[in-house]
């Protein structure tokens, strides 16, 4: 399966509007970003255009809208251009305003998708970082409002809306993708309950809010200039709010969100439950003490770093190191190899394809020795230039050499050879990427 990369935008895009809670007008442009950098918002508006991380430490407050704050720098309503890059798909993003809170639109996401679609995305060389959620989680608030996240091979959120008296409960589950986003989630359009306008007033809030970016329910009646865009297009919205909260966590998952009565409040607290729990889970890789300079790595060793096993591990030892980018790997070919039955009977040879994934074995050990990479694991992106020289027989010691080319991030080229009798009887030139466990 190949290894899905990062992703970042193509181009600078730009959107210009008026802001809901300040109803200030601005312009925001969001602009390509380096891999591993996440999102990222900037002040241009500010004599030394702050940054400001979109990082769920930064939350501020998250009163009708999730606030973040970089000493006395403030960004408001962030959620749902977080959301729609999260959706659409983009990893990397540079959000710039003049101002201090964003475009509300229609008061959906769907403005932002139309910008990020007017950007186009593009793969970087960097592999992409999803976490899987292996264990529940869960948050209560307290007051009626819960989120738990299950295991899921995907990323799927199921939203349950609850207003007043539990005035449009509405219910919405579906798989995230970018297809899915843009059609079902993206559209939906913030809303507020007519009871609750004057005391945001009166706190100094919505003051750009209007029948054209936002929905007002009065009792039992919908009060909008078109009719609604979906039968749940409340809960499809707290959908959409809670992509855009929880990516505040740093990192994507796949998992089930299932969430009932959800809030920035509850959002912002699983976001922090994430990013708590994938820090707690990264403490427990253990540093490997691998040895610099002259020296010897035995089968034990090899097992603390390698994940391979019986009847895949196809390196018994490493024999010499030289600096930071050669080694030298030993496989010990024997007539008792799984493989010797079934590959040519009655005249055993050890496949090519065997001897190159043993290159990439030693390769991979000698990118993990660095510090930063301890705990990665190391997946075989492609081989150039292989070729095949000489059979490798039973009884046969191959030596397999790698020297590692370059490092761009996370993605490792390497030159690697078998030998045999010192004669060379494969080599190839492999790419390799280092991913978190």
């Amino acid at each position: 399966m190949p290894t899905e990369m990062q992703q970042t935008l193509a181009a600078p895009a730009t959107l210009e509007g008026s802001s809901l809670h300040t109803g200030q007008k601005v312009t925001l442009t969001i602009k390509p970003a380096p891999a591993d950098s996440g999102f990222q918002f900037r002040r241009i508006d500010l004599d030394d255009q702050p940054f400001i991380d979109a990082d769920v430490d930064k939350v501020q407050t998250v009163e009708r809208a999730t606030t973040l704050a970089e000493g006395s720098v403030k960004v408001h309503t962030v959620e749902h251009v977080i959301s729609a890059l999260t959706g659409m798909g983009v990893d990397n993003a540079l959000i710039e305003m003049d101002a201090n809170e964003p475009p509300i639109g229609d008061g959906s996401a769907a403005p932002y998708v139309e910008l990020i679609k007017q950007a186009g995305i593009v793969t970087q060389d960097v592999p992409a970082k999803v976490w899987e959620i292996r264990e529940p989680l869960y948050f209560d608030s307290g007051n009626g409002s819960y989120i738990t996240i299950v295991p899921d091979k995907n990323f799927r959120i199921s939203c349950t809306n609850v207003g007043p008296e539990g005035r449009f409960t509405q219910f919405f589950s579906s798989i995230v993708t970018p297809g899915i986003y843009e059609k079902e989630i993206a559209p939906a359009r913030t809303f507020v309950y007519y009871e609750d306008v004057k005391p945001l007033l009166d706190k100094g809030l919505i003051k750009g809010g209007s029948l054209e970016n936002a929905v007002v329910i009065r009792g039992e009646e919908v009060m909008s200039k078109e009719p609604l865009r979906f039968d749940n297009e409340f809960a499809r919205h707290k959908a959409l709010d809670v992509i855009g909260d929880l990516m505040l966590s740093g990192k994507r998952i796949t998992g089930h969100v299932i969430c009932v009565k959800p809030g920035h409040g509850p959002n912002t607290k699983m976001a922090s439950i994430l990013k708590r729990e994938y820090l707690r889970m990264r403490s427990m890789v253990p540093p490997l003490a691998i040895p610099k300079g002259e020296a010897v790595l035995d089968i034990n060793d090899i097992l603390k770093i390698l994940p391979h096993r019986y009847p895949f591990l196809l390196v018994d030892r490493i024999i010499d190191f030289e600096g930071d980018n050669k080694c030298t790997g030993v496989k010990n070919v024997t007539i008792n190899e799984p493989f010797f039955p079934g590959h040519f009977p009655g005249h055993p040879i050890m496949p090519g394809v065997l001897q190159v994934e043993a290159m990439a074995q030693v390769a991979s050990c000698l990118m993990l020795r660095k510090p930063e990479n301890q705990g990665k694991i190391g997946y075989f992106m492609s081989a150039d230039n292989v070729k095949w020289r000489h059979p490798v027989l039973p009884g046969d010691t191959l030596f397999i050499e790698a020297e590692i080319l370059k490092m761009r991030r996370n993605i490792g080229f390497a030159h690697c050879k078998c030998v045999v009798n010192g004669e060379v009887v494969s080599s190839g030139e492999l790419k390799f990427a280092l991913i978190d466990e």
